[in-house]
């Protein structure tokens, strides 16, 4: 696997362990993202494709360098795709009309 598709591959699993907010971004811990099965047998260095994911500015996260339990509470966000960025703006436009 290169390193694109390990960052859509993390993408994924951040949507699928995090929290959706309010404008279409999705947020996790590293502690969670870490510990999790899943995501132990897909990335053998995850903190490696973490630290790519932020280079493409596709997630952002405070500090350089992710360590278990140092940094198991370190939030990490994953940036809303344009089209969630819209759609995210139509809810708001509709409920502000209502």
């Amino acid at each position: 696997m290169n390193v694109e598709e390990e960052v859509e591959r993390l993408k994924e699993e951040i949507k699928r362990l995090g929290k959706v907010q309010d404008d279409g971004s999705y947020k996790v811990t590293f502690g969670i993202l870490f510990n999790d099965d899943r995501c132990a047998n897909i990335f053998e260095a995850l903190v490696g494709t973490l630290r790519a994911a932020k280079k493409r500015k596709v997630l952002t996260y405070d500090g350089e360098l992710l360590l278990q339990g140092v940094h198991d509470n370190v939030e990490i966000t994953l940036k809303p795709t344009p089209a969630a960025v819209a759609a995210a703006t139509v809810a708001t436009d509709a409920a502000v009309g209502s």
